[in-house]
């Protein structure tokens, strides 16, 4: 099963067609019944609120005030007008019912698995391998986060361009025209739009170029560069954009938070991290605090890992080429999220794999495919190997993302599975506490506080709780507290306000009732 091999073995094309179609079918297939349930999902209390649940303009469904806000608003330290636009599309389609919001982001993943194999299959001619690359896609557990958030519409949004850029980038690569590279740098825009995680994309056509379009053996490398300057040039420009519109929203941390030290340390581990991940999915949470500066052990084990992988791509790369693509694929799709440039408070995401991972899964697919070509049964041996892989990552992946059904439930595992999780904490708190669970979210915040004392949130929502239970004067203090640590903070300003009127009125009463008691 070697790249030069087709597997076609036979060549008649009704029968490669209706092949193609039962590939396609079973690939849909067992992604829908990966995530069967998502559409029985509620809103989580993790950017859901600012993505829909209390977004008034994505509410409004698609109007010209909205759409007009859609390409102006840098909301949630983000500039993505396409994915704005897709929440108030679901709004006219589902209303506020989440499990239709969800089912839109199983759509596009679906609709992605579908896109990978065909581009594949029509890159490569090696239909097994593709196929293979597109269900780890579909089914991996790290994939998971992308899929069963709502809010991480912009992952799965943008891939489907993504893939559909590296579509276009074959038709051109098989006749260079105008009219072909037109609808590649269209949809490559379109991706942008929805999230900047493709300013890689033009990297990753020219390792297709490389291989497997081999277009490096007729034309200079300087030339395959040169035709994707606008692709380079838009990416440029988002991510221009996009540093300034997370500055602008508190969404970078400076270096005095995680010096680059850290941060390159940091990145080393997630590399290795990610891998480990890959091979044996367990412990995966809705975040991972950012630990400082990782233990020597965790550097120097990460560091040995990524070189020896390094050493051996070197070392083949004539034998096979689909080693270095698949590693720089990984390697270069993370980069912008490797925490080089930190953004926010976790040091490393599930979701940040959604396209990294397609170039581990393409040296997985075509690796195996070499080392069984030289058994004499290796398609019985590759076909027992699927038997038990894929449905076993089905399972795990339909474990995973029963974690997302509820606030409750995601936040309660990230606990079972991190530790120090500050987020974890505040958000269950907030869970809690709208379920009326005051006592039990008092103490998630206060263990939020203990974890993150320099953070006014947690002291604003335990405050809230407090004033919810009648505890007034208590509640006073944390919010004072809030507000000491961040002056400008609107919600601890406003509770502020309502309990001293609360306070007020019980001295009042107080007063009133004494007054009684003396004259009765």
């Amino acid at each position: 099963m070697k790249h030069s091999d087709t597997q076609n073995t036979h060549q008649n094309p009704v029968f490669n067609i209706r092949r193609d179609i039962l590939i396609c079918f079973l690939l849909v297939a067992s992604t829908l019944l990966a995530y069967w349930d998502v559409g029985t999902f509620d809103f989580v209390r993790y950017d859901d609120t600012d993505y829909v649940t209390m977004n008034p303009h994505v509410q409004a469904g698609i109007t010209l005030e909205s759409t007009a806000w859609a390409f102006t608003s840098v909301h949630a330290s983000n500039w993505h007008p396409l994915t704005w636009l897709s929440h108030m599309l679901d709004i006219h389609i589902w209303g506020m019912n989440p499990g239709g919001h969800h089912l839109s982001n199983l759509l596009f993943h679906a609709a992605n698995t579908l896109l990978l194999f065909l581009v594949f299959n029509r890159m490569t001619r090696c239909m097994w391998q593709s196929s293979v690359v597109a269900a780890l896609f579909a089914l991996h557990p790290l994939h998971v986060e992308s899929v069963a958030w709502v809010s991480e519409r912009k992952d799965v949004l943008s891939t489907f361009f993504w893939v559909l850029t590296m579509h276009c980038h074959v038709s051109y690569a098989k006749s260079p025209r105008f009219r072909t590279y037109v609808p590649m740098l269209l949809f490559f825009v379109l991706g942008l739009m929805a999230k900047p995680m493709l300013v890689t994309l033009p990297f990753v056509l020219i390792l297709m170029d490389y291989w497997p379009l081999n277009r490096n053996a007729r034309f200079p490398l300087s030339k395959l560069i040169l035709e994707k300057l606008p692709l380079f040039a838009f990416a440029g420009l988002s991510s221009v954009v996009t540093f300034i519109v997370q500055q602008h929203g508190g969404a970078v941390n400076s270096l005095a938070s995680y010096p680059l030290s850290v941060r390159i340390a940091n990145a080393l581990v997630s590399y290795a991290s990610y891998i480990g991940k890959m091979i044996w999915p367990v412990r995966l949470a809705a975040l991972y605090p950012h630990p400082g500066m990782p233990s020597l052990w965790q550097i120097v084990g990460a560091g040995i890992l990524i070189t020896g992988i390094c050493w051996v791509v070197i070392r083949n790369r004539k034998k096979h080429p689909y080693l270095p693509v698949g590693w720089l694929w990984y390697l270069g799709t993370l980069v912008p999220v490797t925490g080089l440039v930190q953004v926010g408070l976790q040091s490393m995401a599930d979701r940040y794999t959604y396209v990294p991972l397609i170039g581990l899964f393409v040296i997985g697919a075509w690796g195996i495919s070499d080392f069984l070509a030289r058994f004499p049964r290796r398609n019985f041996i590759f076909f027992i190997l699927a038997l038990v892989v894929f449905p076993m990552l089905m399972m795990i992946t339909c474990v995973q993302s029963g974690h997302w059904r509820n606030s409750i439930a995601l936040f309660g595992h990230a606990l079972d599975v991190t530790n120090d999780n500050y987020v974890a904490h505040n958000n269950m708190g907030s869970a809690l506490a709208a379920k009326g669970h005051l006592d039990n979210a008092i103490r998630h915040f206060a263990a939020a506080i203990q974890i993150r004392p320099w953070q006014a949130r947690p002291f604003n929502n335990l405050g809230a709780a407090l004033m919810l239970k009648g505890e007034n004067e208590k509640a006073l203090r944390f919010f004072e507290k809030a507000l000491e640590i961040h002056p400008d903070f609107e919600d601890a300003l406003k509770n502020l306000k309502i309990v001293r009127k609360k306070l007020e009125a019980e001295m009042l009463s107080d007063g009133i009732g004494s007054a009684d008691r003396k004259n009765p």
